[in-house]
């Protein structure tokens, strides 16, 4: 492959960063977080659940500001004109920078995962292997959405300034979209929602999972075992408990009999992979048809 000396420069870039070995350790950091809720939930694949949650929280943010300025200060130095010089088409120096941001934003994630997996097989002893496994690569899937598409908003963007409000608009769209899907619901279809009562609507939770942090915790809710949902696995195990009443939507305690087919976990790798496919098209697209300079 043509690119991938670009690849691997990118891929040298992010390693040398400071960046990406603080994006590990507040993973690992954050994610350490024994509780007895989590413990009765998975007992001791807790330790996979100590990966959910630190890479719930901090990997998006990462792997966006690792990845935003990846075209965009090319522009900016004007460095973007020795690129275009390479023999390379448009499609293959996208693929480079996209290519080695993944790898080198992964290398960070694996790291930070392997550190909580030696961390939970000292303090609890062994856990499931396939679980791990399936939440390692649904980490490393979870990385390459957030970085293709901060090499999309970095391609469309012309200043910097524009891909740091791209990227804040879309934190504030992730943080936000409960409450934006549940409001909207409310609105076309006059049906209140409240999430300590979720009602029994298809559309309504596969909404809520349309996003990739939503879509990488059903996923790996699914290979932890505790229940069909967006949040966090310790809050779906005690969402249902008998008699517990939270602020959380789940499919098991909103329907009977598991939901609409749409809403099986394994779909949610779809969404995963919609996320990296549709970014990389349109930065694809608009870099190859656009004004690169």
């Amino acid at each position: 492959m043509r690119w991938s000396p670009l690849a691997r420069s990118e891929y040298r870039t992010v390693l040398t960063s400071k960046g990406a070995w603080i994006l590990a350790l507040l993973v690992v950091l954050w994610g350490f977080r024994p509780t007895y809720a989590g413990w009765d939930a998975v007992g001791r694949n807790i330790t996979i659940g100590y990966v959910q949650i630190g890479v719930d929280l901090f990997l998006p943010i990462g792997a966006l500001l690792l990845s935003y300025q990846s075209l965009i200060n090319e522009r900016t130095t004007g460095s973007i004109k020795f690129l275009l010089g390479l023999p390379l088409t448009r499609t293959q120096i996208l693929l480079g920078k996209t290519g080695g941001r993944f790898v080198g934003v992964g290398t960070a994630a694996v790291a930070a995962t392997l550190v909580l997996a030696a961390i939970g097989l000292i303090e609890h002893g062994t856990f499931a292997l396939l679980p791990f496994l399936g939440t390692l690569v649904a980490t490393l899937l979870f990385a390459g959405v957030m970085v293709a598409i901060g090499v999309f908003v970095s391609t469309v963007a012309r200043r910097t300034v524009t891909a740091a409000t791209g990227v804040f608009a879309y934190f504030l769209a992730t943080v936000f979209w409960s409450r934006i899907v549940t409001s909207l619901y409310t609105a076309v279809t006059g049906v209140p929602v409240d999430p300590y009562d979720a009602p029994a609507s298809g559309p309504l939770f596969l909404a809520l999972r349309l996003t990739p942090d939503g879509a990488y915790n059903v996923l790996t809710n699914w290979f932890l075992g505790v229940g069909n949902s967006t949040e966090l696995f310790h809050i779906v195990y005690t969402k249902l408990e008998p008699g517990v009443s939270v602020n959380a939507f789940v499919v098991e305690a909103a329907f009977d009999g598991g939901g609409p087919w749409y809403l099986h976990p394994a779909l949610s790798l779809v969404v995963l992979l919609v996320w990296v496919v549709v970014p990389v098209a349109l930065a694809r697209r608009a870099f190859t048809r656009g004004d690169a300079l």
